[in-house]
C-alpha cells in the first residue's frame, strides 16, 4: 500500500477570507525531508483541483520540521460568500493528508 502524508505527518490548518494555511508537520526529523518533497506547490494544485483558484505557495520551516502551505481564493469566496457545505481552512487543510508520499 502506498503511503500518504498522514503516514509520516499530522496537519494543523485556519482560514482568513479567501485563504486557507496549513502547517504540515513531520511526525519525525527522519520523516521531514520527504515531506518536503513530497508537499509541493504542484501536488497541492492536483490535489484540490479547481477548489483552489489561485497560486499555491509551500514555505518549508526547518527550525519545526514542517511545510506552511498558503492556498489563495482556496474557499469559494470566504466563509459568508461560498456555497460549499465544509468551506472552511480546517476541512480543506485535513485533505492535505491525503497527498502521496514520494520516496
Amino acid at each position: 500500500m502506498a503511503k500518504i502524508v498522514r503516514d509520516i505527518a499530522y496537519v494543523r490548518s485556519g482560514d482568513k477570507g479567501d485563504v486557507c494555511t496549513a502547517g504540515v508537520i513531520a511526525r519525525t526529523p527522519a520523516d521531514y525531508a520527504v515531506l518536503k518533497a513530497s508537499v509541493t506547490p504542484a501536488a497541492v494544485k492536483s490535489l484540490y483541483g479547481d477548489w483552489v483558484r489561485g497560486d499555491v505557495h509551500c514555505y518549508p520551516m526547518d527550525n519545526i520540521e514542517a511545510v506552511v502551505v498558503v492556498m489563495e481564493r482556496a474557499l469559494g469566496g470566504g466563509a459568508t460568500k461560498t456555497l460549499r457545505l465544509d468551506q472552511t481552512g480546517k476541512s480543506l487543510g485535513y485533505a492535505l493528508l491525503r497527498l502521496p508520499v514520494l520516496d
